[in-house]
């Protein structure tokens, strides 16, 4: 049996990227992110880890999908046809691939995240 530990929020095993998202554009407020990427496999199309948030709102644009159950906080993410859902901690879901519209994040947000990367997709993550 293969399986990867993960360290834990309060204790992350790797350092964080501090930069925004690839795709993810501040337009109100001035949030700030942290994500730590607690296992990369070898071909990059499977992201794994965790990743805070603090208050403001983001553009945002899906190019992979994306597992998500949240730990902390609420954001409510609004679809470009201005379809709204809210989440808060405990609450588990999917973002797919293609969606587009914003992500307000009202209440700071901790989670973990799995991103399945499709092909000839880039990782999420400014350089």
């Amino acid at each position: 049996m293969k399986t990867v530990s993960f360290g834990q929020f309060t204790a992350p095993n790797v350092e964080p990227v501090t930069s925004d998202l690839d795709g993810w554009t501040p337009i109100e407020g001035k949030p700030s992110m942290k994500t730590w990427l607690e296992h990369v496999p070898e071909d990059g199309k499977f992201l794994t880890g965790y990743w805070e948030a603090t208050p403001g709102t983001y553009k945002v644009s899906y190019n992979a999908d994306e597992l998500v159950h949240m730990f902390e906080g609420k954001a409510t993410l609004t679809d470009s046809d201005g379809n709204s859902v809210t989440y808060q901690g405990g609450d588990s879901f999917m973002v797919e691939a293609g969606f587009s519209g914003t992500w307000k994040t009202e209440e700071t947000v901790r989670k973990i995240f799995a991103i399945r990367m499709g092909e000839g997709v880039e990782a999420p993550f400014a350089a």
